[in-house]
């Protein structure tokens, strides 16, 4: 099967995609888009989480060909060019990435949550993450990337 696809703003051709392909395997593994992780196949962990047509979906949960004449945002696409997203410069700093894992899923969740609530409180925050699963972090210093993220942006504007 074919499938046409807009990703991070390209038109994409994908050919050979099998009937039951999930868009992480096609993004991973046919585009060299490697951000996005695969972890549980389940859509329980959130680590393969990109933006479907502007709403974040588990890409593992997703097949390939639901894509279609889509639009398709990866952790990649946060970035401009060379210069990292604000959300993705604050997980850095925070020391919010340790693994890595999961990190990615985050940042698209965490950017999303951001797009909608420029000004979110813990609750809100912990709320927009709770279909992320981090072994590592504790989840504090993702919070606190999380606050200087939406503290620079408002900063900004």
């Amino acid at each position: 099967m074919r499938v046409n696809v807009t990703v991070n703003g390209s038109a994409e051709t994908v050919d050979d995609v099998w009937e039951g392909e999930s868009l992480l395997y096609t993004l991973r593994e046919r585009m060299g888009l490697p951000g996005s992780k695969n972890a549980c196949e389940q859509g329980e962990c959130g680590s393969c989480t990109v933006y479907l047509d502007g709403v974040p979906v588990c890409a593992c949960l997703v097949a390939a060909g639901q894509a279609e004449g889509r639009e398709v945002r990866t952790v990649e696409g946060l970035a401009d060019g060379e210069r990292l997203d604000p959300v993705q410069e604050a997980f850095v700093e925070a020391g919010a990435v340790q693994c890595g894992f999961c990190t990615p899923g985050l940042l698209v969740q965490a950017h999303d949550l951001l797009e909608h609530n420029p000004a979110p409180g813990d609750a809100e925050i912990r709320e927009a993450l709770a279909g992320n699963l981090c072994r590592c972090t504790g989840y504090e210093k993702i919070l606190d990337a999380v606050r200087l993220a939406a503290a620079r942006k408002a900063g900004a504007e």
